[in-house]
């Protein structure tokens, strides 16, 4: 070999060789979360998991996107795989030094509550948290399921062909399922006090109540027997279930809830007309932000709802029925129109 070649092709490899490990220091670098000069934001799950479509996985993006927008310096999260860890997550997460805690759930408002309390110094976001006495570092991030509830309702009943629509919900004992449900039963009954509704409660509230799609298609099946046309979803992957089943059905329509189910559960994309949306992803992010900046807001923090895009059944609706729901829409925002029941 020539030794000039030679000798450019060793140097070839050295620069590599020193590029991929500067590449390697830059991607390796840890951030201690008990510095005061960073900012780190940590979650703690829910039993559905990050991967759950839902709560976890919309609050997880909000916190992505606040580390991409360089609000914060570092995002964690650890997932609950039983409940009663859920207190000792949260305070793994504290006791490493993370400045600002994301809790999922009404259910373990308690566990977030205590440790508001105990950790002052730190600030808690609950998602849907169901608090009764404020604390200065603590915010829930709440929506009115019951206006979304009651344009899911509205939607369902104006495209009904059978007049039977089906709720699979989780249990009523969550303050969230029991407003939507609320809600959604009122938006059918404003279309028309005749159709019937067929509503399914989760049995209990165990640990299964978000993670039991086999469930939920087994009552949307009977559901869709005894002549439900349209299936309407509460309740994390459990509700999932019933959504894929219907979407088996061909010519029944579903709607989901949480997100734009659209991009998240694509099996249901047969059937899925519309999701109500409780837009998490920005209300974390936007309440980040705000605790970025010295302006964290205790208390309740309300973040945007409504209903997400018809998507390939933007075209098969007709355009009076897209117009009546605006008209719904802008009544409820002005009061003009009564959910029928409060968020909580």
């Amino acid at each position: 070999m020539n030794k000039q070649i030679a000798i450019g092709l060793v140097l070839v490899l050295i620069t590599s060789i020193l590029l991929a490990g500067c590449k390697q220091a830059t991607v390796s670098k840890t951030i201690d979360c008990s510095s005061t000069e960073v900012l780190c934001v940590g979650l703690v799950t829910s039993l559905g998991g990050i991967s759950d479509q839902s709560y976890n996985q919309l609050a997880w993006e909000g916190m992505l996107k606040s580390q991409t927008e360089q609000v914060v310096d570092k995002v964690h999260y650890i997932e609950t795989i039983d409940a009663k860890d859920y207190a000792s997550n949260i305070n793994t997460l504290a006791d490493t030094g993370y400045d600002i805690i994301v809790t999922i759930g009404a259910q373990y408002s308690e566990s977030t509550i205590s440790a508001a309390q105990r950790y002052p110094d730190i600030l808690f976001v609950g998602v849907e948290l169901d608090q009764t006495e404020g604390l200065p570092n603590l915010v829930s991030l709440a929506f009115h399921p019951d206006q979304a509830g009651f344009q899911a309702g509205a939607l369902a009943a104006l495209l009904s062909r059978s007049k039977t629509i089906a709720i699979v919900l989780g249990p009523e004992s969550e303050p969230g399922v029991k407003v939507l449900k609320e809600g959604f039963e009122a938006g059918v009954q404003y279309i028309n006090p005749l159709i019937k509704i067929i509503t399914i409660n989760y049995p209990d509230s165990s640990g299964m109540a978000l993670t039991d799609p086999r469930w939920a298609a087994g009552v949307a099946a009977q559901s869709i027997q005894e002549g439900a046309d349209i299936v309407f979803d509460a309740g994390g992957l459990t509700g999932n279930g019933a959504l894929v089943e219907a979407a088996s059905h061909p010519g029944l329509y579903c709607i989901g809830v949480d997100g734009d189910l659209w991009e998240n559960l694509p099996e249901a994309r047969p059937c899925l007309v519309s999701s109500t949306v409780n837009n998490i992803t920005q209300g974390v992010f936007d309440i980040i932000k705000l605790a970025r900046d010295g302006a964290f807001p205790s208390g309740n923090f309300f973040g945007d709802s409504g209903l997400a895009s018809y998507h390939d059944f933007d075209t098969l609706i007709p355009q009076a029925i897209k117009d009546e729901m605006d008209r719904i829409t802008a009544d409820l925002v002005s009061g003009s129109i009564s959910s029928g029941t409060k968020s909580p």
